[in-house]
């Protein structure tokens, strides 16, 4: 693998860090450049534009490789599917999420309807990945229904009341960075920061309530020390 810094005087240290503060925190890009600046660091903000956008889909696509190899070997048991609506420029579009049982965000997907047609992409773009679940969980549109259908998996779907709110949940912390940003300019756009945004929400998402202080001491360290070798 190239290294994709060789380009770049500075050093791949600070571009992981900006990277990782605008898109893991609800920062805007000049506050990104500020709290750079505090450490030492003087850059303009829309040099943390160009690194995201340069860099982002590297880390994301290292990460989502790393995870996805070691979920495969496991049994997918359950599965919570759910839309959320981002209107972009008076225009409505649709980011499905798909999310395990523990809250690990598989995949994300934008288009403008939610059909049928819509759903089944969605549905097999997951599955290519990560294999199928031994169950579904989705709310009532039919959409899930007509291609579960088609799939052939129709069994496997169960509809609740109280039974996704571990995808409902699994929104917020996109929302709170989608609303630091202000707006999207494009569907394209945003199917691009909201893929590498659940991957690194993936990576640093230690589910603090689970453990002890210790214990979540030792998981971050461990997660920012991969952090920092990614693309290395």
């Amino acid at each position: 693998m190239r290294n994709p810094f060789r380009y770049f005087k500075t050093s791949p240290e600070i571009i992981r860090l900006a990277v990782m503060m605008y898109v893991r925190f609800p920062l805007s890009l000049r506050q990104v450049e500020d709290l750079l600046h505090e450490r030492g660091i003087d850059i303009c903000h829309e040099t943390v534009r160009a690194w995201w956008n340069r860099f982002g889909p590297i880390f994301a696509a290292d990460i989502r490789r790393k995870r996805s190899a070691s979920m495969r070997s496991h049994i997918q048991w359950r599965w919570h599917l759910d839309e959320v609506f981002v209107r972009i420029n008076g225009k409505v579009y649709y980011l499905w999420r798909a999310v395990d049982h523990e809250g690990e965000v598989l995949e994300v997907f934008v288009t403008k309807r939610r059909d049928r047609k819509a759903a089944l992409r969605f549905l097999r773009k997951a599955m290519k990945r990560y294999g199928r679940p031994e169950v579904v969980v989705t709310d009532r549109l039919r959409s899930y229904c007509a291609a579960m259908n088609v799939i052939g998996n129709a069994e496997r779907q169960k509809t609740g009341r109280w039974l996704n709110n571990r995808a409902e949940n699994s929104h917020q912390p996109f929302r709170r960075r989608e609303r630091a940003m202000a707006k999207f300019r494009n569907g394209k756009s945003l199917q691009k920061f909201a893929s590498i945004h659940a991957s690194i929400h993936n990576h640093f998402n230690q589910e603090r309530h689970l453990y002890t202080r210790e214990d979540f001491k030792l998981n971050r360290s461990i997660a920012l020390a991969e952090w920092r070798q990614l693309a290395a």
